[in-house]
């Protein structure tokens, strides 16, 4: 087992805001189905939020699908509004 305490041996995660999780490689990922994908890369993306058409690996499709703002819905015609909130 690595000595926790060496630096050196530390893997650097980075999980960035509507974006990927970068992890420095080389890399094993377990899937959910118990597969394993491998990468050889220094820093590989890891998609956060599964709008990767090469799952588990980010290509960036999470930039082509903008999230809706509520706040806004109020602004954009033929917006569904929530009959609820006053």
């Amino acid at each position: 087992m690595p000595n926790v305490n060496d630096e050196s041996s530390l893997t650097r995660v980075t999980i960035t805001r509507d974006g990927p999780i970068l992890i420095e490689g080389p890399v094993e990922v377990v899937l959910d189905d118990g597969r394993v994908v491998r990468s050889d890369r220094f820093v590989v993306a890891v998609c956060a939020c599964r709008r990767s058409h090469k799952y588990p690996w980010c290509d960036t499709s999470h930039r082509r699908r903008v999230r809706p703002d509520p706040a806004r819905a109020e602004e954009v015609p033929g917006a569904a509004v929530d009959p609820h909130v006053s």
